[in-house]
């Protein structure tokens, strides 16, 4: 086992462990009938450029198949992503390894798929952007942290764990290191 792939687990058993209640009643929590909600998120990997629907450049394909490696063993049972090629392109190797279909979502309504993760319980990945990954997060009643930075943060896995009424966030890193802005 990989040293990435055994944080994750410590990370994820944590967070199923040390659970804090939910801080809004809008995240209610899954059905105690139902299986506990875990949803993996992250931004999608990085892009060739700036252009309104880029693919993934090199370092992006190798980040997305980084996901795929570090998630094996997570038992996801789907996976979320929004309508662009640079997220679809970052859920394919996730989803190829699972062998799952990738279910497109609006990202202009996070309430209706948060809504959605909540009620269907199980293990989640879900693909979006630097401004909806963290909405979602907080939507789902977990602690997003600080702003993701647009120019080259692709790092941030997200596991926002909801059971029995009560949600915990563990926000941790993947693949190759972001270096914020004015850091040596």
């Amino acid at each position: 086992m990989s040293k990435l792939t055994r944080v994750l687990w410590v990370a994820l058993l944590g967070a199923i462990v040390q659970l804090a209640p939910l801080e809004s009643q809008d995240a209610a929590p899954a059905s105690t009938d139902r299986e506990p909600l875990v949803v993996f998120l992250v931004r999608h990997a990085e892009k060739t450029d700036a252009g309104r629907d880029p693919k993934l450049s090199e370092a992006g394909q190798h980040r997305a198949a980084t996901l795929a490696q570090a998630l094996r063993s997570a038992a996801i049972e789907a996976i979320h992503s929004s309508d662009t090629l640079r997220t679809r392109s970052t859920a394919k190797p996730v989803a190829e390894k699972i062998d799952r279909e990738v279910e497109l979502y609006d990202p202009r309504d996070l309430n209706a798929l948060a809504s959605q993760l909540r009620k269907s319980g199980g293990r989640h990945l879900v693909v979006g952007h630097s401004n909806t990954t963290p909405a979602l997060v907080k939507l789902l009643g977990g602690e997003p942290g600080s702003a993701i930075e647009e120019k080259g943060e692709y790092d941030r896995l997200y596991i926002v764990t909801i059971l029995e009424g009560a949600t915990s966030t563990v926000m941790m890193r993947y693949g190759a290191p972001f270096t914020p802005s004015g850091s040596k």
